[in-house]
């Protein structure tokens, strides 16, 4: 493959649990295998929140956009739009706070960015050649929430529910699903839905296709 000018950025948003991870996932898979793909998601970008409580950090709206550290990630994204390698932060779910480790992340041909943010700032809208939005119905993308939450990390049941009928639903409202007018693509029915997972990755040969001429 010929190495691109510009790397090819694709972002995925859509409430949590709405498949985002799995079509990356899917995409990826489906692409030549000799085309390098890397797939970040917004949640390592949470802010670091090492100076403060645990009990302060608990009362945090991970929910909206200003829980996000939108200028290292955009930074992060410029370097790699770069060919730049960078050490991305890892973000500690249990803790409430930013890991003292760092991922080595080598650069790109093609850089899937997924998270229920990643349309809303301008500034990272106009970084990416492909704009999706998945959506998913609100029973399955609380179920799926609530799975994920207990299993991986170490919610209880009512915290789980208390935070989503308190943030995650409101914000979802106000600040996610108005992005969808931002998308180029909308995806119904998340990860299931291999028609449009086809579609967009026959939409990212052709990208492909046309920076390498």
């Amino acid at each position: 493959m010929v190495k691109l000018k510009k790397p090819v950025v694709i972002g995925i948003a859509g409430g949590s649990g709405s498949g985002k991870t799995t079509i990356a996932h899917k995409v990826a898979e489906q692409m030549n295998a000799n085309e390098h793909i890397m797939i970040m998601t917004q949640d390592a970008y949470y802010k670091d929140n090492t100076g403060i409580s645990m009990a302060e950090r608990m009362k945090i709206n991970y929910d909206h956009p200003d829980a996000f550290d939108v200028p290292y990630l955009t930074k992060q994204l410029n370097q790699l739009l770069h060919y730049q390698a960078i050490e991305r932060p890892i973000y500690d779910f249990k803790a409430h706070t930013r890991s003292k480790q760092t991922e080595h992340i080598e650069p790109a041909d093609i850089i899937i960015l997924e998270g229920i943010l990643v349309l809303f700032n301008k500034k990272i809208r106009d970084l990416m050649d492909i704009k999706v939005y998945v959506d998913t119905d609100d029973d399955i993308r609380f179920i799926r929430r609530l799975e994920r939450d207990m299993n991986e990390r170490g919610r209880s049941l009512d915290s789980v529910i208390t935070q989503y009928m308190a943030t995650v639903k409101p914000m979802y409202n106000q600040f996610i699903e108005p992005t969808k007018r931002y998308a180029d693509i909308i995806i119904p029915e998340g990860g299931k839905n291999n028609v449009a997972i086809d579609m967009l990755t026959t939409k990212m040969h052709s990208i492909l296709n046309q920076k390498e001429q």
